[in-house]
């Protein structure tokens, strides 16, 4: 696989092809359709490895890139899908943190008025090795100053993403969620154990919580995810449940509407931002008032394009992506005529088959390549 070189990290912003909401917008909705906040780090990705790295020994990988991580694996998947994103974030004012500010800014089309360069604070740092379909993490950085990255209003937007920490409240949440903002959330493993929902208390302003099917069991004690997803429902009106190679499962609980599609089978490049860009794909659906059904079978379609590329925020496939692979798939003889239905309605909304694809960001190797004096 061929890396790209960074060409183009400074011209204007890419446009989507396709604006998901277009059939929504009004002249009084809000200036944004996602609103997120958090860490945006420097991902420095290893591929190709035959294996895990041993002790004592040097391993070779034989691919590398670099690109923006962190929060901005969110922020680019929501942005790459046609949705106007705001990202509030602490980014270092080293060369690192340029990099990415750039990259989010110019690069993705996404606004960063809420974000801020804190001076003398290099940019945290993740090194990832993807092998055998999985990947090991090494990160490195420092707490930034004590002032939130976030604004002390939230900008007023459709939708927020919240990544919720047990044990500590983000007022934000609450002041987006009383604005009319409608808030999907995420979790990340619990460290202290407890795995009690009292302890994400940010859950009650919450319309979604998306979590795996590990979390979803640990966090309700039930057998199995799907049940696991309906006991959430008793928190959250919307209890979405990734299940791995099995797809994900969903329950509304306020229509008692339930939904489930199975994953879509590829070859694995690099794992890195999956789970932020099934996110992605869910909010998108969501907003765009699609069937419970066609939201988790575009996300899982979103998701499982991401992980054959490198990187996290860059791997992220926009509609152009989407486009080829569903005229890829239906020109393959003996497919699933069922399973084709699943996909079908993409049709009506994916760019003319003549349509000239962005030039796509990627993940490069070294940072700096392309750059104008």
């Amino acid at each position: 696989m061929t890396a790209s070189t960074g060409e183009g990290h400074h011209r204007p912003p890419r446009q989507a092809q396709v604006d998901p909401l277009a059939a929504r917008r009004a002249p009084t909705d809000p200036p944004w359709d996602v609103y997120l906040t958090g860490t945006v780090f420097l991902d420095i990705i290893f591929t190709g490895l035959d294996s895990a790295p041993v002790r004592g020994t040097e391993s070779w990988a034989r691919g590398m890139g670099s690109s923006p991580g962190g929060v901005a694996n969110m922020a680019a998947a929501l942005a790459r899908l046609g949705l106007r994103t705001s990202l509030a974030a602490a980014f270092g004012d080293d060369h690192y943190g340029e990099y990415c500010w750039d990259t989010l800014e110019q690069g993705e089309g996404i606004d960063l008025t809420a974000s801020r360069t804190v001076p003398g604070w290099h940019s945290p740092v993740t090194v990832s090795m993807a092998y055998e379909g999985e990947r090991t993490m090494v990160s490195h950085g420092h707490e930034p100053p004590p002032e939130e990255p976030a604004p002390a209003s939230p900008p007023h937007a459709r939708a927020a993403v919240a990544s919720l920490v047990p044990g500590k409240r983000a007022p934000w949440i609450a002041q987006a969620a009383s604005r009319g903002t409608r808030v999907f959330a995420d979790v990340g493993w619990d460290d202290t154990g407890a795995w009690d929902l009292a302890g994400l208390p940010d859950l009650e302003h919450c319309e979604a919580f998306l979590p795996n099917a590990q979390e979803a069991m640990r966090y309700t004690g039930a057998g199995c995810p799907r049940a696991a997803a309906r006991a959430l429902t008793e928190y959250v009106p919307l209890a979405v449940v990734t299940l791995g190679a099995e797809g994900a499962y969903a329950v509304d609980g306020r229509t008692g509407e339930t939904a489930e599609v199975p994953a879509i089978a590829v070859e694995a490049l690099d794992p890195t931002g999956a789970g932020d860009v099934f996110v992605a794909g869910f909010v998108t659906g969501t907003l765009a008032d699609w069937p419970l059904a066609d939201r988790l079978a575009f996300a899982g379609l979103t998701a499982a394009l991401s992980v054959q590329e490198f990187g996290g925020s860059l791997s992220a496939p926009g509609w152009s992506e989407v486009a080829a692979w569903w005229r890829r798939v239906q020109s393959v003889e003996g497919q699933n005529p069922e399973a084709l239905r699943r996909y079908a309605f993409l049709e009506d909304l994916l760019p003319a088959r003549e349509a000239t694809a962005w030039p796509r960001l990627r993940a490069v190797p070294t940072i700096g390549f392309g750059r104008s004096a």
